[in-house]
Parts: C-alpha cells; structure tokens; sequence
C-alpha cells in the first residue's frame, strides 16, 4: 500500500482553508466576541475596558421596559406574519403552479419584491398607508369600511409593518414552496380524480401532506427571519412608531449601539445572545414537530401497506 505524502494529505484542507478562514473571521469571531461582550459590565468597546464581569447587563436587559415591550412586539409580530403569510404563499403557489392565463405575469408579480429596493418598497408602501391619500383607505371606503390610521396611532402603526412584512416575505416563501410542489409526482393527482375526489379535498389530502417538509422548513427559514425584524421601520416610521412602540429585539440592540449616549456595548451584546437563544429554542421546538410529523406520517404509511397485504 502506497502511503501518501503529508501533502496529498493535507491538500483538501487547503481547497476548504479560504471557506474556513471567512467563516471564522466573519462568523465564529463575531459570535464568540459579542457572548464575551455580554458579560462585561461597562465595557468600553474603544479601550477595551470594564468595571467587572458577570449578569449585570442581562439583569439590566431584562428589567428595561423598552426590551420587555421589544420582546412583546417581535412574539406578536411572528406569530402573525409567519402563519398568515405560509398560508398565502401555500395558495399563491399552487395556483402558480397550475396552468392558466398569464401565468408568467402573475409569477413576475409576485416575485417582484426580491428585487427591488426595500427602502423604495418601504416609501411606497408609507404613501399607500397614508390616512387621506392612500390608496388602501381609499380601496376600504368603496366597500363601506372605515380605514385605520396607519401611521398616526399606536395599534395602526403595528398592522402596518404586519402588512408590509407579509408582503415582503411572501416572495421567497412562494418559490421555496413552488419548488416543492413542482417535486410531487403528478400520478397522485391522476388517481385522485380518477376516483372523483374534488378540487379541495385533492389540495388538502395530496398537496398539503406530501407538502409538508416544505411546509416545515419555510416555517423555520420565515420564524428565523421574522425574529430579525428591523429595515421594515424605517421607511414606515423612521423609527420604531410614532410613540417607540414599535420597538423590536434587534431595533432594542441597535438602540443601545448606536443611539444611546454613552453607548451601551453590554445591554446590546446581552440582547443579542438572547434574541440568539430564543431563535434557537423556536428552531428546535420545530425541527422536534417535524420529526414527530414525520414519524406519525411513517406510521400511517405503514398502516395503509399491512391493510393492504391483508387484503390480498
């Protein structure tokens, strides 16, 4: 047996090392430098110095009525937009994925926020959510409703960015969810109406099961993204609402970085890991649901075989 020089041996690491160098430095590094951070109290970030090490900046996080309210605001605003805008993006998709009119314009339609400029987006959409010249209280009073004040009132200004934020997610969760369904095997659909089923109880007897691993990871990608809410702010409010109740977790951090004087390196860094912490609980509280759906799915597959071994 022929040995290998020590560089034959070492030269797929040298193919990974600019991989690994980039993930170091722009990834590990940050993560481990800000949990450092989190845990300097009065940390001055130019001169490196601080008064002492311990809890005191998550004590001091989680005491602030801004980051109770912040943490509030992000719940609220999860738990809406990611439902709401996975079963539209799961309807869109489908209807995408049929053969009908105009079918590329459509497409193009709704793909067309992952390509154009949030900032621009978010302007547009402030001037559709003025209260006198806007075009959705205008779209409201033809059928009689009397519209919100988005911009001017507390409990406007959060249906606003609910809005704003289903609309600017709905894009990447169409195609994830498109792909999926492009990837069933049309001979289900032929069976099914072979046997007279009918068009909904086709879509949520075929479409939606064997969608549901697609299903699951748009949950997590969207919950992920959802938690980082901060850029759908500014173009809306210039801020977080009109009377900072729209604070959010990551618009809290950005607050005690870069707002507050002096800054406050630790409040910011213990928020962080925290925002961190949550987004992985919720992760793996999912990742645990989808395993769980998919060994119940196993089962009835299982089921349905032995029925009909029995049977022959």
């Amino acid at each position: 047996m022929i040995k290998k020089s020590f560089f034959e041996r070492i030269k797929p690491l040298l193919y990974l090392l600019p991989f690994i160098a980039s993930v170091t430095l722009f990834t590990l590094y940050p993560i481990v430098n800000v949990i450092r951070m989190s845990f300097l109290e009065g940390y001055k970030y130019l001169s490196g110095a601080y008064t002492g090490v311990g809890l005191g900046n998550y004590q001091k996080v989680i005491n602030d009525p801004f980051f109770r309210q912040a943490l509030s605001n992000t719940f609220r605003y999860v738990l809406l937009v990611v439902p709401i805008s996975t079963a539209l993006a799961i309807v869109i998709a489908t209807m995408l994925n049929q053969k009908i009119k105009f079918q590329s314009f459509f497409q193009t339609a709704y793909f067309l926020p992952m390509v154009t400029s949030s900032l621009a987006v978010g302007l547009a959409w402030r001037f559709m959510f003025n209260d006198k010249v806007g075009i959705l209280n205008y779209v409201l009073n033809i059928f009689g409703i009397q519209g919100p004040s988005w911009l001017t009132t507390p409990a406007g200004n959060f249906i606003a960015v609910v809005v704003f934020g289903i609309w600017a997610i709905l894009p990447n969760t169409i195609i994830l969810l498109l792909s999926g369904l492009q990837n069933i095997d049309p001979l289900y659909y032929t069976a099914a109406k072979v046997d007279g089923a009918k068009t909904l109880r086709i879509f949520f007897r075929i479409t939606v099961p064997l969608l549901a691993p697609t299903i699951m990871l748009v949950i997590i990608i969207n919950t992920i993204s959802t938690f980082k809410m901060y850029h759908e702010l500014f173009p809306l409010f210039n801020g977080p609402g009109i009377a900072y109740n729209l604070f959010t977790v990551v618009y809290y951090i950005y607050y005690e970085f870069r707002v507050m004087s002096p800054p406050k390196y630790g409040y910011a860094a213990a928020a962080a890991v925290m925002l961190l912490i949550t987004v992985f609980i919720f992760t793996m509280l999912q990742r645990a649901v989808q395993a769980w759906s998919r060994k119940e799915r196993g089962e009835d597959v299982k089921k349905v075989k032995r029925h009909r071994d029995q049977n022959k």
